[in-house]
């Protein structure tokens, strides 16, 4: 989340979080959510960047690669444990 304050990044990724455990149907705590939703939006920036050369600007648009890298970041957590 390029630009943004730590608060914003934390907020951003506590949505992010939540909207990817919701979409892929896990369980987690509000602590987890941020650290998906944060840890998702530097994946997700870093695939977009190599997939297309780019990544989404402005909040909207990093929720959105946030959202979609914590999802990426939930399915190989199962894949690791063997639910996936």
């Amino acid at each position: 989340m390029e630009g943004f304050g730590w608060i914003l990044s934390i907020i951003l990724g506590g949505i992010a979080g939540w909207i990817a455990e919701k979409l892929m149907g896990s369980d987690h705590s509000l602590v987890m959510n941020i650290i998906l939703g944060i840890i998702g939006a530097l994946l997700g920036n870093w695939l977009f960047r190599l997939l297309i050369g780019t990544t989404a600007g402005g909040a909207i648009g990093q929720l959105v690669v946030a959202v979609i890298g914590a999802c990426i970041l939930i399915w190989l957590g199962r894949v690791v444990r063997g639910r996936g």
